[in-house]
């Protein structure tokens, strides 16, 4: 098990470049499932090209824990990746959103997304 790597707010800014692009992917393949499920019905979950695209998903998905950080949105509709980091002693996750031009939040490990709050100024710069 790798040990957890903790992000400063400029460590993860500089990693989102790249988040963001793994991010567009896995949104994509994200919707070509769901179209499909919607298409198959009952049926999608053992179909190949379901099953491709599950792959294609796993990959991305151990992309993006290579790099340190989780993607959080399981419905693909927001593109949630969440950053490992301390603020104030506390292990928190920095929290960015594909809408989002900029890394600006963070919430706590138990609060989730609805818990999400500005990351203070000085840690920013």
């Amino acid at each position: 098990m790798n040990p957890t790597k903790f992000f400063t707010p400029k460590e993860a800014t500089q990693t989102l470049p790249l988040v963001r692009k793994i991010v567009t992917d896995i949104l994509k393949l994200g919707e070509e499932m769901r179209a499909l499920y919607n298409k198959l019905g009952s049926n999608a979950e053992e179909h190949p090209e379901v099953l491709r695209l599950a792959d294609l998903l796993e990959d991305l998905f151990r992309e993006l824990e290579g790099l340190g950080c989780f993607y959080k949105d399981w419905n693909f509709s927001m593109g949630l990746v969440d950053f490992p980091a301390v603020i104030d002693g506390k292990e928190v996750f920095l929290c960015w959103r594909s809408d989002e031009p900029a890394l600006r939040y963070y919430h706590g490990v138990e609060e989730g997304f609805t818990g999400r709050q500005l990351i203070p100024e000085e840690l920013l710069n």
